[in-house]
């Protein structure tokens, strides 16, 4: 039996460790039959050796996402790789400062917010226009994000940033769905992921999953997440678009 992604090309960003929702996204995506591409930065050389325990050799291209002349030399690196056709990305990308995060929301420089905002949120039109041309037979873009509904202590910036970033998701829903792209999001729950480890209290946020998670939560098990990625980046989602899918235990729906 083939799998749900089966001939799919796919290009997954974010691949930094074995933990990663994105490691897991790329190997189930590997076992249910795309072939794959994965983007890397600040260190390509990390995320190659991390790339080494896939079920399958993959390419690594770098591509900082806040960087113009990057991006428009993205779709070439892809076609030369994959080919003239990309059937789905990955948006696994996420940074704000130190100084926009742990407590120091009201002083925080705009400088800090504007770079957050920028490699958070503006990032999903960014790295989706610039590989657009090689969306000609439709597709479907994913993205991460982490419940934007409420005020998360210590997440600070990166709470506005995300919420943007949902923004930015239904905006493109509107624009592309004429092309037959589909633009969702998976809003997972806390793991102890790279990013995670650099939100400080990420602890104390991530124990609210102890107490009121209807589906027990495991912080060291991104598999769930990944498996909601695949779904969405095959044709079992057809008809949606401009959602925000939960992995999160339920927790989203429970009251505080």
């Amino acid at each position: 039996m083939s799998g749900i992604l089966e001939g799919k090309k796919i290009l997954i960003t974010g691949v930094l460790m074995e933990s990663s929702i994105a490691f897991h996204a790329a190997k189930l995506a590997q076992e249910q039959g795309a072939e794959i591409i994965l983007t890397a930065f600040p260190r390509p050389s990390l995320t190659e050796r991390i790339a080494k325990k896939l079920p399958a050799p993959v390419k690594v291209l770098e591509l900082d996402v806040s960087n113009a002349e990057q991006l428009a030399g993205i779709a070439d690196q892809v076609r030369a790789e994959l080919g003239d056709r990309l059937d789905g990305v990955l948006h696994s990308i996420g940074f704000a400062p130190q100084d926009a995060l742990g407590g120091n929301f009201l002083d925080t420089p705009w400088e800090s917010v504007a770079t957050a905002m920028h490699v958070s949120a503006y990032s999903l039109k960014s790295l989706t226009m610039a590989l657009l041309p090689l969306m000609t037979e439709g597709g479907s873009v994913v993205g991460l994000t982490f419940d934007a509904q409420v005020a998360w202590p210590q997440y600070d910036w990166m709470g506005p940033a995300k919420a943007a970033l949902e923004a930015t998701n239904r905006y493109l829903a509107r624009y592309l769905g004429e092309r037959d792209i589909r633009c969702n999001l998976i809003s997972a729950g806390p793991l102890g992921s790279m990013a995670a480890k650099s939100i400080p209290g990420f602890p104390q946020l991530a124990s609210t999953w102890d107490v009121r998670s209807p589906l027990k939560w495991d912080l060291s098990d991104p598999e769930p997440a990944g498996r909601g990625i695949v779904a969405l980046l095959s044709d079992w989602f057809p008809k949606t678009t401009g959602e925000i899918i939960h992995v999160d235990g339920g927790l989203h729906a429970i009251g505080a």
